[in-house]
């Protein structure tokens, strides 16, 4: 599953860079670098972690319950900020 698009989404809905991202979850950048580019498949407790740290738990949620990473993609664009109430009103979950 291609998943680096929707973590590098996340990281930049907080308005980190990578190095801050790496910060926070305590890995190299570069680990950073190959989880958003599909080279490296995070375990998922970083997928959570990463989650958790950029409020993006509403994209753990998706992802878990087998949304398509286009429509993630696309409510994270769509919500910047505005967490799980606005994924539902766009029909993220329908």
């Amino acid at each position: 599953m291609r998943y680096g698009a929707i973590l590098r989404a996340c990281r930049e809905r907080a308005g980190w860079n990578q190095e801050e991202m790496a910060f926070q979850l305590n890995v190299n950048q570069s680990d950073v670098s190959k989880y958003e580019n599909d080279r490296k498949e995070p375990l998922i407790s970083v997928f959570h972690k990463w989650a958790t740290v950029t409020n993006s738990q509403d994209v753990l949620v998706a992802y878990m319950a087998g949304v398509e990473g286009v429509t993630i993609l696309a409510n994270i664009l769509a919500t910047m900020g505005t967490g799980i109430i606005g994924f539902i009103k766009l029909g993220g979950f329908l």
